[in-house]
């Protein structure tokens, strides 16, 4: 996935570059600029299908591990409380502080990326590969992506969430 991204980043800085260069030269060559129209679609359309594939793979991932909207509402009725521990458990390997606290950094680091939460609203702890999730999100489905996310970070075992749904205020 990082590969992906990475892919995609540097897809849009050498398009921003050929951009540049094309603009830079359009008056001396009608046929670059119309070369350059053509990439810049093709450019589009392959950064929308990467998106709209992102999205399939992080819809499926929700899916699998039961952390859709109204799963998380049903759970949040019952208890409060949502729990969900990774398919590939780590078993006995102890992790140490270090790993612990790569793990709350690794973790942060993805909510900091998500448009959709806010690292400030969500409190992360972890100990020996249990991590905790508590704060204010604004949906049962960013309770969900919390969790998704939390389990994606290297030597998590499983995830455990408090979090409290509280609509953003206009």
């Amino acid at each position: 996935m990082r590969g992906f991204i990475n892919g995609l980043v540097l897809g849009v800085i050498l398009g921003a570059v050929g951009y540049w260069f094309v603009q830079k030269k359009a008056g001396e060559h009608p046929e670059a600029q119309q070369r350059f129209e053509q990439s810049a679609a093709q450019l589009r359309t392959n950064a929308e299908d990467a998106a709209h594939n992102l999205s399939d793979a992080m819809r499926a991932k929700l899916d699998t591990l039961n952390l859709r909207g109204d799963q998380i509402r049903d759970e949040l009725a019952k208890g409060g409380q949502i729990f969900r521990r990774k398919a590939q458990d780590i078993g006995d390997q102890a992790a140490d502080a270090a790993s612990d606290a790569r793990a709350v950094a690794e973790i942060k680091a993805k909510y900091l990326r998500d448009a959709t939460l806010s690292a400030w609203d969500i409190s992360v702890s972890c100990s020996q590969g249990h991590v905790h999730l508590s704060g204010t999100v604004s949906s049962p489905e960013d309770i969900g992506r919390a969790v998704a996310l939390a389990l994606e970070a290297d030597g998590v075992r499983d995830a455990t969430s408090t979090l409290v749904v509280k609509p953003k205020q206009n």
